[in-house]
């Protein structure tokens, strides 16, 4: 059985995104004791998947080895991964957290060798890369996992693969008798830093993305761009293979839309202008680049990105809302619309088209374990009825990975003010 120690002056952190593991770090670093739960069975969220940070074009994994650094070498900090809060019961300053953790069937003696993975023979599709490749059953999420421990897909244990895996181990580490268990414990405040997940593209039918394969999200695209990712980095048609020099990308797909999320998920935007400069830098002057826009919305600092990006020759800025995207008899899809500059019609081919699909927030507002306010989006509305619980992050509210630092830091501070009363009530 799993026990974690904590009192009500404990601070529990939900999600272990960039958000869940800054706002954890900054409190356990004051002194207070954390217990930081997360769904996957790594922390890092979504940053962790991205292949550079706009506007700099520098790469994660830089600043996901520190944060994980400072993780491994706090006392003050309890990581639980494959873990859920399923209930919270109590009131501000003294709650009770009911955590549900799901096997994962490796225990602390694993290396991270490998193998398992070698020894085991099914395959299934690859959350971290969003499905667009295909994993083992006996895996590790990706190459800087924290914790670096294999995992074991569920869908093996009972079958023959299970067994190869715990063979093939020479340390021990394979427990197949793991089971799902729910831990409680004592905690006086809450951050929630769940994050936000891509708006679903095939509810956006005239786009096409559930019917034509060379149709992709943004978020897809980054994977595909990274060198680590599923197809080594090469920007490619998912149809054949082939190289995709004539990209698309389309902007509000899904955003600012009464028929999908009313708000702008403001990161798109810059996404979409690094994501040219992957092509760019894959292709040269051999690349042509499309984007669709509204408006582009590139703020504060980042002004002087979205002119380094224009000046690039091979983009080039269509202002419109494309009306639909169709395939031609060769599998490339071909947007239309009206350029709004002139009001021109166009049928423009592409080899690939890119959906800069919006964000929402991870949880539906049905699966929370305790009443919160919630805007009309669904993010967390910082309300005095929400008691001890704050928002950090994507959250509360779209933002970019820098404003989400910033805001899980607040967040952290509201926290151990809440935590802090508890001492002096009990002094």
């Amino acid at each position: 059985m799993t026990e974690v120690v904590a009192t009500n002056e404990t601070i529990l952190v939900v999600g272990g995104g960039i958000s869940g593991m800054t706002a954890a770090l900054e409190a356990a670093e004051t002194g207070k004791q954390v217990v930081l739960v997360e769904k996957r069975p790594y922390l890092g969220g979504r940053v962790s998947q991205l292949y550079k940070y706009f506007p700099k074009l520098c790469f994660p994994t830089c600043g996901l080895e520190i944060n994980q650094r400072r993780s491994k070498m706090n006392p003050n900090l309890t990581i639980l991964t494959m873990a859920e809060v399923v209930d919270l019961k109590g009131e501000k300053g003294n709650y009770t957290a009911s955590v549900k953790l799901s096997p994962r069937y490796v225990n602390d003696n694993c290396t991270a060798c490998g193998d398992c993975e070698k020894a085991v023979e099914a395959q299934f599709d690859d959350e971290y890369n969003y499905g667009l490749g295909k994993r083992k059953g006996a895996y590790l999420p990706y190459r800087m996992a924290h914790p670096q421990r294999y995992v074991l897909d569920p869908r093996i244990i009972g079958t023959p693969d299970a067994d190869k895996a715990k063979a093939a181990c020479k340390y021990n580490a394979i427990d197949l008798e793991m089971s799902e268990e729910v831990v409680n414990f004592p905690c006086g405040a809450m951050i929630w830093a769940t994050g936000w997940k891509p708006y679903d593209a095939a509810k956006i039918q005239p786009y096409g993305y559930d019917r034509i394969a060379n149709v992709i999200t943004s978020v897809e695209f980054e994977r595909m761009a990274d060198p680590s990712g599923p197809t080594g980095g090469k920007i490619v048609r998912p149809s054949d293979g082939k190289e995709a020099k004539s990209v698309a990308f389309i902007q509000c797909a899904g955003s600012r839309d009464r028929n999908h999320l009313l708000h702008c998920s403001r990161i798109c935007c810059m996404a979409s202008l690094k994501q040219c400069t992957y092509v760019s830098d894959a292709y040269g002057a051999d690349a042509d680049i499309s984007v669709y826009y509204i408006d582009i919305r590139a703020i504060d600092r980042i002004e002087d990105f979205y002119e380094k990006v224009k000046a690039i020759q091979q983009v080039k800025f269509i202002k419109s809302k494309p009306a639909s995207i169709v395939a031609d008899k060769d599998g490339n899809p071909v947007v239309h619309g009206v350029d709004t500059e002139g009001y021109k019609r166009f049928a423009n081919a592409h080899d690939l088209v890119v959906l800069a699909i919006g964000m929402e927030p991870s949880v539906d507002k049905d699966s929370f374990p305790v009443d919160i306010v919630l805007n009309r989006e669904g993010f967390i509305e910082a309300a005095p009825e929400n008691g001890g619980v704050f928002a950090a992050g994507s959250a509360s509210d779209a933002l970019d990975v820098n404003r989400a630092v910033q805001h899980a830091t607040g967040a952290a501070l509201r926290a151990i003010q809440v935590v802090n009363s508890v001492a002096r009530a009990e002094a």
